[in-house]
């Protein structure tokens, strides 16, 4: 960007990624659920193992998506949305062991919702998230990608999985 000083680059790239994270998980993750929760008037501290797992599956997908959310800022220069993408292919952190960490994040914290409020339709609306992100990755993020990148995203395929890493 030129003209613009490293300061004024970081601010706007930290914007752009704030402004898809609350649009995109933000939405998926707490506006949509939070219909399926209508009826709890409050959200307490887990008072049993049940909701202590699901507490743990939402903040490891929190902390899951955060890393990757980084990593396509500071390694991709871009943000997780389609529209803001990362412009150079993100092979590090944890995008070494799958090629989705990203979707992974979301659905863990959607399952430690589905546990800590044990509510059966968000497992129903859960189920549905991964197969909507997974018919987009197939659909459409990949064919795009291995235009973009070509050969290295090709490799990169090749040598790292889709959802679980190689053993």
């Amino acid at each position: 960007m030129p003209g613009l000083g490293i300061i004024q680059v970081i601010m706007r790239l930290f914007l752009r990624s704030l402004f898809w994270t609350v649009l995109c998980p933000g939405m998926v993750v707490l506006v949509v659920p939070a219909y399926f929760l209508i009826d709890i008037k409050e959200i307490q501290w887990p008072s049993n193992w049940q909701q202590w797992i699901g507490l743990v599956f939402f903040m490891v997908g929190g902390h899951i998506l955060l890393r990757c959310i980084f990593s396509f800022a500071i390694d991709g220069k871009g943000t997780l949305s389609p529209i803001d993408p990362a412009r150079r292919l993100v092979v590090k952190g944890l995008y070494k062991y799958v090629r989705n960490p990203m979707y992974v994040g979301v659905v863990c914290m959607l399952l430690g919702e589905t546990v800590y409020f044990w509510q059966l339709p968000l497992l129903g609306y859960t189920a549905l998230v991964f197969l909507i992100f997974n018919l987009f990755i197939r659909l459409y993020e990949e064919p795009h990608l291995r235009q973009q990148f070509g050969a290295e995203y090709a490799e990169y395929c090749s040598n790292v999985r889709r959802w679980i890493p190689r053993g």
